[in-house]
């Protein structure tokens, strides 16, 4: 990568992390910290954890395709701002009501896709794949960060401290965006931002709706661990200032799970993986239901639910990557975005409800079952191989279209061809074996 690629990568990676650090600090805290509002309620609880997934939800495709219309900076400026002022109301919250107002204008700053495709802009095509790579990685680590960090701050300044700090933070990213990361050509984003014919097809598509409401399920039990666990955790007697010394060794743990499960892997997705990940989370939470103030239950479980957790988590969207069609994978990872975020919203709202009605041993019940049908969905996934996904530029006529695609055919390790021309672009998806030398010669003579 040339200097202008590391800059990007570095200041859009620290864009994301402090964004989803915001919203993530507060799902290991909240259920504890909002029994001192008074309005508080489990149901209040489970949304104001979740809430912020239900505009996440709903805006995550239209705020990427603005961002073909507007540009990239201008709805990144945007929707840090809108998740700024979310941040500022959560931090003066006297009540749930206003604080769950805040969760949700949090989630209204929807500027992944938007994120991702300035990333796409502003790297050449040979060093996409690490610019992308590096963001990944700041969205996965921020998330360990925000488990561990999110207890502490409460302890020292409350929910309070927790959305100033986040608030704060949202503002200092917009210098980054502003003058660090270089504005960059809008390129074709087939490949990189939603497409709006597509959205229907793609929904409807056998193998990627298992996916998206995985994905879902996914994040749907992770939210309900987060408004049970800590208050789970008080029957230790342990602080909010202590929970680190529990999520510290157990997500350690975990990852080394994780680590041990994607050697066995070996560069695959082999389904009985995904199986075994998704029977660890229903074990775990089954544990949990079950546990008497057994402090050995409760650690095992978490380490399982995170192994699990963890392996999905990183191998869903490469899934997603293999099996949506050249040119589209844009729009059905804005699907899967969106069903990722509502799951939030729904586990939320269900361990709230469940609380509110019954006990949170039944919500952890719930979660059991939830995971034991899930199995049901994901044994319906088809193993596929990893693939590449390359997008050329090219000037070629409707007229030429057929006779490209046909030539472009015969180049080695080219799987699957979609041809833009009103883009002005090619997109393939390839394997191991693609010759990319050739099919440029073919694009330069059409």
């Amino acid at each position: 990568m040339n200097a202008l690629e590391v800059r990007a990568a570095l200041a859009l990676a620290i864009v994301y992390v402090l964004r989803m650090l915001g919203l993530f600090m507060v799902m290991p805290v909240l259920a504890v910290a909002a029994m001192d509002y008074p309005d508080y309620s489990p149901l209040l609880v489970g949304l104001a954890v979740g809430g912020y997934g239900l505009t996440q939800a709903a805006l995550q495709i239209p705020m990427g395709m603005m961002s073909d219309r507007w540009g990239r900076k201008p709805v990144i400026l945007f929707g840090l701002t809108v998740f700024a002022i979310g941040s500022f109301i959560a931090a003066q919250a006297d009540t749930m009501a206003w604080l769950i107002v805040g969760r949700i204008l949090q989630g209204a700053g929807a500027i992944a896709g938007a994120i991702m495709a300035l990333a796409t802009d502003v790297s050449r095509e040979s060093q996409r794949a690490k610019v992308l790579a590096i963001i990944g990685i700041a969205i996965g680590f921020s998330f360990y960060l925000a488990v561990l960090l999110g207890p502490m701050i409460a302890e020292s300044w409350g929910m309070a401290g927790i959305f100033a700090i986040t608030g704060m933070l949202a503002v200092a990213c917009m210098p980054l965006i502003v003058w660090v990361v270089p504005t960059g050509t809008l390129l074709s984003s087939g490949d990189t931002l939603p497409q709006k014919g597509q959205v229907r097809r793609l929904i409807a598509s056998s193998q990627l709706w298992r996916l998206n409401v995985s994905v879902m399920l996914l994040h749907m039990m992770i939210t309900l661990l987060f408004v049970q666990l800590p208050v789970t955790l008080l029957h230790f007697d342990m602080t909010l200032d202590s929970h680190w010394t529990l999520y510290l060794p157990v997500l350690g743990a975990s990852v080394i799970g994780l680590i041990v499960m994607m050697g066995a892997a070996r560069g695959k997705t082999p389904k009985s993986l995904l199986l075994i990940s998704v029977l660890m989370m229903a074990v775990a939470f089954g544990m949990m239901s079950a546990q008497d103030h057994a402090w050995w239950v409760v650690v095992v479980a978490i380490i399982l639910f995170f192994t699990g957790f963890n392996y999905l988590e990183a191998n869903f969207p490469a899934l997603v990557s293999s099996i949506a069609p050249a040119g589209e994978k844009g729009t059905a990872m804005g699907i899967y975005a969106s069903f990722q975020f509502f799951g939030a919203f729904l586990g939320g709202v269900l361990s709230g409800v469940v609380t509110d009605i019954w006990t949170p041993a039944t919500a952890y019940l719930v979660g059991a079952v939830a995971a034991a049908l899930w199995l049901l969905i994901v044994s319906g996934i088809n193993e596929v191989s990893r693939v590449k996904r390359v997008m050329m530029n090219a000037r070629f006529s409707d007229s030429q279209t057929a006779s490209l695609k046909s030539s472009l055919a015969t180049v080695p390790g080219v799987l699957e061809i979609t041809l833009s021309s009103e883009e002005g672009a090619v997109y393939l998806k390839v394997d191991r074996d693609f010759d990319a030398t050739q099919a440029r010669q073919i694009l330069a003579s059409a």
